[in-house]
């Protein structure tokens, strides 16, 4: 029987999203499997935790990554903090802001949001003044919008209710890896993201970490948590103590290739990893620029690893997009909700933000329009 590998074309994503996977992370993810329980996968879970403490900087006991992807981790965190009844407010500037909402209503949540406009930084005064309306189990946001590219102020909305009771959850699925996380130094209680953006490891796992407050409010819960593949409470067992207790099957598989992926990373530094991010972002918008586009957001809350821009005259984005993709083997993203269209989104995200592939992406783009 005959399958479809051999038609499967090399494409260089470009998108904010899968991003490209190093070859020693493709190495990694092509070792021999192990059984979930299996005391060899078992080492390799315990050292994903401690480096994702460190990427994450944060002292969390309760931190690993989910089976699943982001949008995994953002169900997750909902359905282990909120209740029916409860009253959560919601930063929304981007699709995966109203998203939240989406989740948080249909667990019987009453979401409150503070709205700001698409390709702007939330106004933390507008935040603020809504706290002080109203009491909030849970303030949430997205910190890289990935349908905007914006970087949320996510240290001042922490501070907003770093003194209070209302938990604040974060998600940071476009963000970890490529721009700076400080899930303890800024009183982030529940915290989510992705595998396959700035960490280039492939799509299939969510990060994510917990503080003692969020597993304290979890502990006091009136009702069972509705989703039992994500019970938190339940997956924990899975992931510390001896023995471990099975809850389900794990992709020990992903676990190497998350594994590697951080090594790389760490091996970089953090820092490292920041700057070149934001310097592949500058050469990325200085050539693109140089062939008519417009950045869509300017000034504060620009986030390098998500890039938006407007096409010059007479360049259709939705064209543009498949001629990259059909001529070139490259892959970027149309715009989302309102942006739909109207724009193309870069992702210049972990592997992608190196000098070959921006430089690639630019000699493409010219010879697209050009022709």
């Amino acid at each position: 029987m005959n399958t479809v590998f051999g038609n499967l074309d090399h494409v260089l994503l470009m998108a904010p999203g899968p991003s490209p996977v190093a070859p020693n992370v493709l190495k990694a993810l092509s070792m021999p499997t192990l059984g979930h329980l299996d005391p060899h996968c078992i080492a390799v879970m315990d050292a994903v935790q401690e480096q994702l403490r460190a990427v994450c900087k944060t002292r969390n006991a309760v931190t690993f990554p989910l089976s699943g992807t982001g949008s995994a981790g953002m169900e997750a965190c909902f359905v282990n903090l909120v209740e029916p009844g409860d009253h959560v407010l919601i930063v929304s500037n981007g699709v995966f802001c109203a998203r939240m909402v989406e989740v948080a209503s249909r667990l019987g949540a009453v979401a409150d949001t503070v709205d700001c406009p698409w390709g702007r930084a939330v106004d933390a005064q507008a935040v603020k003044e809504a706290l002080g309306r109203k009491h909030y189990k849970l303030l949430a946001v997205v910190h890289a919008e990935t349908s905007t590219g914006i970087n949320n102020p996510v240290a001042e909305l922490g501070a907003l209710v770093k003194d209070s009771d209302t938990l604040f959850l974060v998600d940071s699925v476009a963000g970890l890896g490529g721009v700076d996380v400080r899930v303890d130094e800024w009183g982030i209680d529940a915290f989510y993201s992705g595998s396959q953006k700035c960490l280039s490891a492939p799509p299939g796992l969510a990060p994510a970490s917990f503080s003692d407050a969020a597993m304290e409010s979890m502990a006091k819960r009136k009702t069972k948590v509705p989703n039992w593949y994500l019970d938190v409470t339940l997956i924990r067992k899975y992931w510390e103590g001896s023995p471990r207790v099975y809850h389900h099957t794990g992709p020990s598989n992903m676990y190497y290739a998350l594994h590697q992926a951080m090594d790389n990373l760490l091996t970089e530094g953090l820092e490292s990893s920041f700057a070149r991010h934001e310097a592949m972002h500058r050469r990325l918008a200085q050539g693109l620029e140089g062939l008519g586009f417009t950045p869509y957001v300017k000034g504060p809350g620009a986030a390098p690893q998500i890039n938006l821009f407007l096409p010059p005259s007479g360049v259709d984005a939705n064209t543009l997009r498949a001629e990259l993709r059909s001529k070139h083997r490259i892959e970027v993203a149309g715009g989302l909700g309102e942006l739909a269209g109207k724009v193309i989104r870069v992702g210049v995200m972990g592997e992608g933000a190196r000098e070959e592939p921006i430089d690639r992406l630019i000699a493409a783009v010219e010879d697209c329009i050009r022709k």
